[in-house]
């Protein structure tokens, strides 16, 4: 499995097969260069422009999901699951869809805007993971000290921050400083893509710093 950091909180996510998933994916007034060319799934979170920009995807036939529930797609598991865009459910800036996906028998957690730390409750719906997709940034989202929270939650083998500032990023979020700052295993990778075999079992918390497309 490859998994392709296109900045902010989208991502390309391929199997061995060459079936491909894109997340939330953005417009061109962020900053970063807009997704364009064919998919098989698309998943958004919500829908801010920042998160739900489908314009530009070339397959006709890709299955667009943005809600609640359980599909499977391309032989592909995937659950979206309820949650909030704010720690005020929802009153500030709306609903928030947190998706697990079974991809090459690696379960995978995407968590899109979250912006509460749910209870222990609530991510008994999530489980174990082995990638998680985390935000870090703050402002809209949950901070680094919130991310750190849910990850001593979530038993997790990767971890990969996402939706935090860059150089590129048009609007202020926080670095990753207030993130890394409390983890022990990071490890920045020259690259936008890395590629997932193998037992993961000997990782845990590990944090994998992605460049940007």
């Amino acid at each position: 499995m490859e998994i392709k950091w296109l900045g902010h909180s989208s991502f390309l996510i391929k199997d061995s097969n060459g079936r491909t998933i894109l997340t939330d994916p953005f417009d061109d007034s962020i900053g970063y260069s807009t997704f364009s060319g064919d998919v098989d799934i698309v998943t958004i979170s919500h829908h801010h422009f920042d998160h739900d920009y489908t314009k530009e995807i070339s397959s006709k036939d890709a299955k667009v999901i943005d809600k609640v529930g359980n599909f499977y797609i391309c032989d592909i598991a995937i659950q979206g699951i309820p949650s909030y865009h704010d720690e005020v459910k929802g009153a500030k800036r709306g609903e928030n869809t947190i998706y697990l996906f079974q991809v090459d028998g690696y379960k995978l957690c995407h968590l899109g805007d979250l912006g509460y730390v749910p209870s222990i409750e609530e991510l008994k719906d999530i489980g174990n993971v082995d990638i998680l997709f985390i935000p870090v940034g703050g402002h809209y989202t949950i901070d680094g000290k919130e991310a750190l929270q849910i990850t001593k939650l979530i038993k997790n083998h990767i971890i990969i921050p996402m939706h935090y500032k860059t150089p590129s990023l048009t609007f202020p979020l926080d670095g990753l400083e207030n993130f890394l700052k409390h983890m022990k295993n990071a490890h920045k990778i020259n690259s936008n893509s890395i590629t997932i075999s193998g037992d993961l079992n000997d990782l845990e918390n590990h944090v994998v710093i992605l460049d940007y497309e």
